[in-house]
Parts: C-alpha cells; structure tokens; sequence
C-alpha cells in the first residue's frame, strides 16, 4: 500500500516536472505576447445611472417648454408671454443610465463611456425622450466621439437640484476628436477640432429684408483647446476657442447680405477644495465673440448690424461679445447634510438691428439642503432665482422657484472599476 502511494507520487511530481518544461513551448508566441507578467488584462465594466423625481412650484412662469430648468433667457420677453403665473410641475427627465468600459490590450488601455438622460432639446425640447449625453472613447492620446468639449470645465458644476445649472458657465457637449498629449493625474491638456454650429438673430432686419434664403455655413471645424493643472487641494484651467461663422445668400437679389465672422473666446475656472474635501469654492469667468451656444444659457451667436451708406450689403453681421461668471459653495455639514449656494450670470453686448425684447442679462442664484439617509439615496429642497433683463425696450422679469427632488442610484463594476 506505502509502495502504491509513493509510486503515485513520484508519477504525479513527474508530470508536473514535464508540465513546467514544455509549457513554454506548448503555448504560442502571440498569446504569451498577450499576456506579460505583471500587467491585468482584465476588462473592467461599470453600470451606473440613477432615477430622480423632481416637483417644482414656479412662483411666476417660464417657457413651458423648459418647465423643469431655470433658464433666465426663457423667461419671458414681455409680460403677457406664456401662461399665468403660479404653476406646479413633476418631472423624471433627470434620470440617467450610463456604461463605462476599459479593455486591455498589448498596446494600451481603450476606454469608452456610453450615456442617456430622458431630457428631450432640440424637436424634442419639453418631452420626457432618450437623449444622448456622452458617447466617446480614447485609445492612448487620441480620442473621439461625444463629450465635454475642452473649452469647458465640468468640475464647475455645483452639487445643486437644479438640471441646466448656472447659465454663466461654459458647458458643451459636442462631437469632436480630441488629442491629449500631457496627461498625469489631475493635470493634462486637450486639444480638440469639435462639430461646427452657430445661431444667429436678425432682428429688425428680418422686417426689412427678405432674408428666407439665408443658409449657414461652416467649411471648418472649431478649433479648442484647454490645460487643467491640478494639485491635491483643487485645480485651474485656462481655455479657449476659435470659430468661424458664415451665411450665404442663396440666391442674391437686389441686396446681398452674406458674410462671416470670427467667433473667439476665453474661459478661467479654479476648484478649491477646503477643510480636507469636504468644502469647494467652485469659480469660472469667461469672456469671448460668438461663442453663445457654448455657455450653459446663451441665445444667438450673431446679431445684424446696419451697414450705413452701403446699397448692395444694407446689413453685416456682428459676433456678439459676451460675458459670463460663476462662483458656487458646496459645504457639508456632516456625513449626511450637504448645501451649495451660488450665483451665475451672463451678458450680451447687443448688436443694434437687434430687436428691443432681444435678451440682454441674465442673473441665477440658488441654495439648497441635500439629505443622504443612506448610500445611493438623496433628498432635497432647493430655492432658485433667475432674472431676464432686455436690450432696449426696458423690460426685465424675475423667477423664483422652489424644487424637491429624490434620487436613487445605483453602480454595478464587472471585473473591477474602469
């Protein structure tokens, strides 16, 4: 029996002798090429998203289009525009779902992000809809797809219930490809060529013209670029953008009224984190020329301008200067009451074919107390202000509303966290 038992075993630890030397040549180059020591190649997948229900009185009234946002150029532009005042609202437009993967591979990781809201714009602008937010990925220093655009700062954005957020802040989503050739911790640079698109408002003109056969045109793409420096107590980023903006006449007639214009821009935010994370003073100013539809809450990119003594082009078009800022608190209070208070606004510098209801300043302010019963759970109440004020004719309304909204989250890693 003790014979039996040690022959097994010496059968066993020969074979396992064997298994060792000829392992290395049982397996093909390319797959021990695929998997050097001391490096995961594991795939790494994150499931996250949240449903969020949200009630709003309104205290006066807003395009009910945008019923569930405070938004001061949608407000209205003279006092009988929109319903009455004293409205009450629900929404669930706020809730998302998103998927974050990053794979290995021998050259590199690929990450890829992939999220919805149910928050309808554009033709779908006050319907509950899938909207794409991000949909993008990056392979060493090069990337491409839908994401924030280097010209803004994400981190910004204030922990408040309010969705659009503070109309002075730069915040674009846009198509793009992008090249990131520093990147270390929190501090990196991005370069981007993004999707090309403008608005423009004629104003007066559009009473003396006839202008239906104006079209857009954009032969470039707008060209941005933005470099964060991050430390361990916060962050600044220096941005800026360059545009062109063009419209054709098609066909001329008595009048041609085409041209261009140049839109550029500068953006300066800083995170400052205090009493060990726990606070942030969140500060943006920006300042550029026909660069409206990147802010948070901007109308037109150009007004038209009159074009005195000239017969055959009677009206220009004129990149409209705009300033914005931000400047926002999140405190907490304890490990389950967290509060932001902050304020935000925009001006325009107006064309002067601009019609006298054009926006001209807008103001936001809100507050809130957030309450985190338990983890993925958040209440709230929040107090929010906006103000309109025209161009010539006036005429400014202010907002006040009240929002409380719940939260319920959820994030789900498969492989570990990407």
């Amino acid at each position: 029996m003790s014979t039996r038992i040690r022959s097994g075993r010496h059968v066993r630890r020969c074979l396992l002798i064997g298994i060792a030397l000829l392992g290395p040549l049982a397996v093909p180059d390319g797959a021990r090429a695929q998997r050097p020591a001391g490096r995961d190649t594991t795939s790494k997948m994150e499931i996250y998203g949240f449903g969020q229900g949200d009630m709003i009185f309104d205290a006066r009234r807003i395009n009910p289009l945008w019923f569930d946002v405070v938004r001061p150029s949608k407000l209205p532009a003279f006092g009988t525009e929109f319903n009455a005042n004293g409205n009450t609202y629900f929404s669930a437009r706020q809730s998302r779902f998103g998927v974050k993967m990053r794979a290995p591979t021998e050259h590199g990781d690929v990450f890829s992000q992939f999220e919805f809201d149910m928050f309808g714009v554009g033709i779908d602008a006050g319907l509950t809809t899938i909207r794409l937010r991000l949909a993008w990925g990056q392979w060493g220093k090069f990337g491409g797809g839908q994401l924030w655009s280097p010209f803004m700062d994400i981190d910004v954005f204030p922990n408040i219930l309010d969705y659009w957020g503070p109309n002075g802040m730069i915040f674009f989503r846009n198509v793009m490809m992008f090249w990131e050739p520093v990147k270390h911790g929190e501090t990196n640079l991005q370069i981007a060529l993004e999707r090309p698109g403008a608005s423009g408002d004629l104003g007066r003109a559009d009473e003396r013209f006839e202008l239906a056969n104006i079209r857009p045109r954009f032969p470039y793409p707008d060209l941005s670029a933005g470099f964060r420096l991050g430390w361990k107590y916060g962050h600044v980023k220096l941005a800026g953008i360059l545009r062109d903006i063009r419209w054709e006449q098609i066909p001329t007639d008595t009048f041609d009224i085409s041209g261009h214009v140049t839109g550029w821009g500068g953006s300066l935010s800083s995170v400052t984190k205090l009493r060990e994370g726990k606070d942030a003073i969140r500060l943006q100013a920006n300042y550029g020329a026909g660069i409206q539809n990147y802010f948070n809450d901007a109308p037109v990119d150009v007004g038209a301008e009159l074009n005195r003594f000239n017969l055959r082009t009677p009206v220009l078009g004129e990149a409209l200067p705009i300033f914005g800022a931000v400047a926002f608190l999140d405190h907490s209070w304890n490990t389950h009451f967290t509060s932001a208070i902050g304020w935000s606004m925009t001006n325009i510098s107006n064309s002067d074919l601009q019609l006298p209801e054009a926006f001209h300043n807008g103001q936001y302010a809100v507050g809130n107390v957030l309450w985190t019963p338990v983890k993925n759970v958040m209440i709230g109440g929040e107090l929010q202000y906006a103000r309109r004020r025209n161009f010539s004719d006036d005429f400014s309304f202010n907002d006040y509303r009240v929002q409380f909204s719940a939260k319920y989250s959820f994030s789900h890693y498969l492989g570990g966290k990407p």
